[in-house]
């Protein structure tokens, strides 16, 4: 039977359409969850603001420049890759450090990507809250949640590849952003089975003489570790990021320390003094022989260079002689989780 020219083109529109995923079919509107809200969405956003190195590396690896009006918090606190730089080209940076409301508002973003101590402050001026009652939506950083819900469980890196889908769907790109994650858990597949015995004990340095600032059993160096077969020896330390004693730090004896920094700056060499003169942390053998692998800021904030700091990690544990050893002793009292300062 032939059919009239308008039902076979009906009929192979229908049949293109079935062939799409549902989610490029009709991906709009759209609902996602955000840190216990949910947000809506009836169109991609067009004049969106991302905070901080790591939020804006996610945008940029959707390529997403073109909707964006601006970043905020990427200059102000740590060096910023050339490749960053570059790939911001034209895009402005509304406020180095901590967003104020009114950036915000001149820039008529439509919406921020931030978190929780990542550009935003329970009760402070720029909060989902606030920018909702100037209609911009704000997608909250799921690692930063703990802080206003202790009921989270530990970081894995579900916290990751969650964000970054949902990131990919408010867009419009749900499917480049599968691929994309789908792509890192074949990098990470592919990595060397850990060293045979107990997990290699790693430490977080990121800052602090008084007294260290950390990674907690919530903050994303908890999954980076554990992904390349290392265990946190913070993670009891009940939030993300938090400040705990030298004399918890060095009674658990770390064999790995990593500390943030990168080459060029002269942070790392800072942590590295401090370690050196501490009447305990001297006497670790991690000190001693100098086991620490330097990382950059957005390779322990949530963001696609985790994966980069997985095999970097792994790769430190490998090398290490007599991974799997158990701790020396020494003090075990719990880390408390006082934050040092907010991002």
């Amino acid at each position: 039977m032939t059919l009239p020219l308008s039902l076979r083109r009906l009929a192979l529109l229908l049949a293109a359409c079935a062939t799409l995923p549902a989610a490029q079919a009709q991906p709009f509107p759209l609902t996602v969850p955000s840190c216990g809200q949910t947000l809506r969405f009836e169109a991609p956003p067009q004049r969106a603001v991302f905070h901080d190195m790591n939020m804006t590396d996610m945008a940029l690896a959707l390529g997403l420049q073109k909707h964006m009006a601006g970043v905020t918090g990427v200059t102000g606190w740590y060096q910023v890759r050339p490749a960053m730089r570059q790939a911001l080209a034209g895009i402005p940076e509304l406020a180095p450090r901590q967003p104020a409301l009114e950036n915000l508002l001149a820039a008529r973003a439509d919406f921020f990507f931030a978190g929780w101590n990542y550009g935003m402050h329970p009760g402070g001026p720029v909060t989902p809250d606030t920018l909702a009652r100037h209609g911009i939506p704000t997608l909250v950083l799921t690692e930063s949640c703990i802080r206003i819900d202790p009921t989270r469980p530990a970081a894995s890196m579900e916290l990751l590849y969650g964000d970054f889908i949902k990131l990919g769907a408010i867009f419009g790109k749900r499917a480049l952003a599968e691929q994309m994650v789908q792509g890192w858990k074949e990098r990470l597949a592919r990595l060397p089975a850990p060293p045979a015995g107990p997990p290699a004990r790693v430490f977080l340095y990121d800052s602090g003489e008084a007294s260290p600032f950390t990674a907690g059993r919530h903050a994303m160096p908890q999954a980076l570790i554990a992904a390349a077969g290392g265990r946190n020896v913070m993670d009891d330390l009940p939030t993300s990021w938090g400040t705990t004693s030298w004399e918890v730090v060095a009674g658990r004896d770390p064999q790995l320390i990593l500390l943030l920094g990168s080459r060029s700056d002269p942070q790392a060499q800072r942590l590295i003094a401090t370690l050196r003169a501490h009447p305990l942390m001297r006497r670790l053998p991690a000190v001693q022989q100098a086991r620490f692998l330097v990382l950059r800021y957005e390779e322990i904030t949530p963001g696609p260079a985790n994966i980069d700091a997985i095999e970097k990690i792994a790769a430190a544990l490998h090398a290490l002689p007599g991974a799997g050893a158990p701790a020396s002793p020494g003090a075990t009292a719990p880390a408390s989780p006082k934050p040092a300062h907010a991002r």
